[in-house]
């Protein structure tokens, strides 16, 4: 439906995948005088590439819909904003989450921007989420809410909610997520239904825009591996691996061991030290190892900042099951939260990102963990 505030011009990025084909496909049944935009990204020349093929396949869609398409080249801006911090964050022995800043800085950044810029009315993608505008209260703040809110899609198993935390509230009113109240599976019998090109095309996997890679052969190209020890809880060496920068906790493999029996179970990363260039692991976390809080910095509250003392759920990975977190500090861009469950496979870096029933309250990135004493 289109709004009965802003005009009705949307441009609506385009990956050359199901998801925006529909999208721009419902956009256009509605109404909505709509724009096709494809984003060419930075992309290593190491792997095989399919932008090309991507942007056929979505100019394919454009010409089936009869709207303009536009290729809109934002190479600088993904090399610097995603490649570049990645890279930093795992340097500095951090987990980045490259999804969320691609949406932060690139669709929801510089393609918002320039959109607007273009006199767009609306700016639209393909994620499995909502914008809604709410009008009720909270009971885990003392504000009326009046606004626009982000909640989750529809579809649980598709919900891509936790990789937009970083939008700006103030972006809100001027973003619609077409498919955002359908299951992938209605999703794609709408593509049979309109004849796309993409009707058939599989889900892409991996970092955003450039595809399925293997993180650790692409960080690879950019950090030099280095032999190091893998350590059992006492600290008694067990193995070795390629580099402490390129395990996460909670991480299976990548790694040897020297010591392992046929009743062992499997092990897990526990903990890493960059510095030393070691690894931890264990197949039994200890309960001390359970992460009593977390302090998270950059936050962004997409409606309102929670009072001190307010029981909210999250995650701190995408399809993690919510689990039960209480706000400790609650300050304009940083948080301590309690964590109540046990959970020791928590990583600095990942992003923490906080519901009320549906709705995204905000994120940021976890900077400290804090352990029970």
């Amino acid at each position: 439906m289109k709004s009965q505030v802003f005009g009705n011009k949307v441009f609506i990025g385009m990956s050359g995948g199901v998801d925006s084909s529909v999208s721009a496909a419902l956009l256009k049944k509605q109404g909505f005088a709509v724009t096709g935009v494809f984003i060419k990204v930075w992309q290593p020349d190491f792997i095989d590439c399919t932008w090309k093929e991507d942007r056929l396949d979505a100019m394919r869609v454009a010409a089936k819909l009869h709207i303009p398409f536009i290729t809109l080249d934002l190479e600088r801006e993904y090399k610097k904003e995603v490649v570049d911090y990645m890279l930093r964050e795992y340097k500095a022995g951090r987990t980045p989450n490259p999804d969320v800043m691609c949406n932060k800085e690139i669709k929801f950044g510089a393609f918002y921007k320039w959109a607007r810029e273009q006199g767009a009315d609306f700016v639209a993608t393909g994620h499995y989420a909502r914008c809604a505008r709410t009008n009720r209260e909270s009971r885990i703040s003392n504000l009326e809410k009046k606004d626009y809110g982000l909640y989750k899609g529809r579809d649980e198993e598709k919900d891509q909610s936790y990789f937009l935390w970083g939008i700006k509230q103030s972006e809100l009113p001027h973003i619609l997520f077409p498919i955002g109240h359908l299951k992938k599976i209605e999703v794609r019998k709408l593509a049979k239904k309109f004849s796309l090109a993409t009707a058939e095309k599989k889900d892409s996997q991996g970092l955003c825009f450039i595809g399925k890679v293997d993180m650790k052969e692409f960080l690879a190209n950019f950090i030099k591996k280095k032999k190091g020890d893998v350590l059992d809880g006492g600290g008694k060496i067990i193995g070795h691996h390629q580099g402490a920068v390129f395990y996460t906790i909670g991480q299976r493999h990548g790694f040897t061991l020297i010591e392992k029996t046929p009743r062992q179970n499997a092990v897990y990363v526990v903990a890493k030290d960059v510095s030393k260039n070691t690894i931890t692991v264990s197949d039994t976390p200890s309960k001390d190892k359970a992460v009593a809080s977390v302090v998270v910095e950059r936050v962004n509250w997409l409606s309102f900042a929670p009072f001190a003392g307010a029981k909210l759920r999250g995650r701190f990975r995408y399809r993690q099951k919510l689990i039960s977190l209480t706000m400790r500090e609650v300050k304009k861009d940083s948080m301590v939260v309690a964590v109540n469950s046990h959970e020791w496979n928590i990583a600095v870096g990942q992003s923490l990102v906080l519901y009320e029933g549906n709705r995204v309250v905000g994120g940021g990135v976890v900077d400290k963990l804090l352990y029970s004493e």
